[in-house]
């Protein structure tokens, strides 16, 4: 491959592609397991007798692929060296998450719960990272294998982006002659806990309303006493594994601190530039996806006699979206190689608001993309039998999490004007 992309790239993606076909293509096929995939998908992976969790069934099927990739040695591609991974550069990841993506829904990619055989393990670095010793010993080989699954608790009901004014508070309080904290409060959006063996609380610890510093990250065992799923919350695009979880009164003695106390900020933030990255670079690849449907579609429709592609309210349209998407993916690409060039921190001072810039455009171009794709197809496109309503739905919600529309802008501006980072 030529450009930015590196020459063994290009080799990973086709033994990627041999892989989806030898192996996955036909385990999507076996007996039903098409509902998972066809116009049936929503119903089918959803429990809707439970909560609106996914279905059982579906879980298992995804659980199936990751240990196929992971036999293969896909799944861990970006994991570091050390632990037996490909240390995947931030271009490569972005490469590999757009070519994944631009395939449609299938047991090789499906964002609705960010599956996907290259897998992302955000928590392995964070304990590599800001973990004890003894942090990392129990916590890195079971969440590269799977049997370890955290879930990340910092979104509050009255606080979404404004992380430094958290409610949860976190007490010293010391039981049985033991130092340790008493946490309350209440997290949402609080992924995956149905599954999850732990997961991170962010409390504030000390200091004022507002500080950035005083907030102490804190690995809370599931089940703990007074940590409880209060509800489920049901979204755009079903199933859900976002719950509402209550904090009360739960206790952790002073080795479940991650990081340094005051300073977990440092924690939540940790990957967030590399997952804005990847993010974008999916919602490229839908994007693509999209395009390229209408195009053909447009181009063996016929209406009153002429191809529909002969009308240029749908070439023009169409010409907008790939001239958005390859600007957009150039961008991305180019980000992504020079984070790989600097420190995580020079990241943060210096190409913060080029990863905002990407996030922000990819984002909203994979939901343009989506509705041009349902306009373009008519009714048809409008309906389940195609996939364009559910990659409109999910990348509905990328314009919220990881930092919205608004935050992405706000960086932005920051940048721009001055006010933060450094040019």
């Amino acid at each position: 491959m030529s450009g930015l992309i590196p020459a063994h790239i290009g080799e990973l993606l086709e033994r990627l592609d041999a892989f989806i076909e030898a192996e996955l293509q036909p385990l999507e096929a076996a007996g039903d397991n098409r509902r998972f995939f066809d116009h049936r998908r929503e119903y089918a992976r959803t429990d809707w007798e439970r909560e609106g969790l996914p279905h059982a069934d579906w879980e298992a099927l995804l659980g199936q692929a990751r240990a196929l990739a992971r036999e293969a040695g896909f799944l861990g591609f970006a994991l570091p060296a050390e632990y037996g991974g490909g240390d995947a550069s931030n271009l490569d990841m972005a490469v590999v998450r757009e070519h994944l993506a631009a395939k449609g829904i299938g047991l090789h990619c499906d964002l609705q719960n960010e599956h996907s055989i290259v897998g992302n393990f955000p928590t392995t670095l964070a304990f590599r990272d800001f973990g004890s010793q003894q942090q990392r010993d129990a916590f890195i080989p079971g969440s590269i294998e799977g049997s370890i699954g955290v879930a990340f608790g910092l979104t509050e009901p009255e606080h979404g982006s404004d992380a430094t004014w958290l409610e949860t508070t976190a007490v010293a309080e010391s039981r049985e002659g033991v130092a340790g904290w008493r946490l309350n409060g209440t997290k949402m959006w609080t992924t995956g806990m149905h599954h999850a063996t732990h997961v991170l609380v962010f409390a504030r610890s000390d200091g004022k309303q507002g500080s950035a510093r005083g907030i102490t990250c804190f690995v809370v065992p599931n089940p703990s006493e007074g940590l409880r799923i209060e509800e489920w919350l049901w979204t755009f695009n079903m199933p859900t594994d976002h719950p509402r979880v209550a904090v009360d009164n739960v206790w952790v003695p002073d080795s479940a601190i991650l990081g340094e106390p005051g300073l977990g900020l440092a924690v939540a933030q940790h990957f967030v530039h590399e997952n804005r990255i990847r993010q974008a670079a999916s919602s490229l690849g839908t994007a693509r996806y999209c395009i390229a449907e209408s195009v053909a579609y447009a181009r063996e429709r016929h209406t009153f006699g002429k191809p529909l592609a002969g009308n240029q309210a749908i070439q023009f349209r169409l010409a907008e979206l790939h001239a958005d998407y390859e600007l957009v993916k150039a961008l991305t690409f180019q980000v992504a190689g020079e984070m790989d060039q600097i420190s995580k921190r020079e990241v943060a001072e210096r190409l913060s608001d080029k990863v905002a810039i990407c996030n922000y455009r990819a984002n909203k171009l994979a939901c343009d993309a989506a509705d041009a794709a349902i306009q373009v197809h008519g009714a048809m496109g409008y309906s389940r039998h195609k996939q364009f309503e559910h990659h409109y739905r999910h990348h509905r919600r990328y314009r919220i999490t990881e930092g919205s529309d608004e935050i992405q802008l706000r960086k932005i501006a920051g940048h721009l004007f001055g006010f933060i980072g450094t040019r």
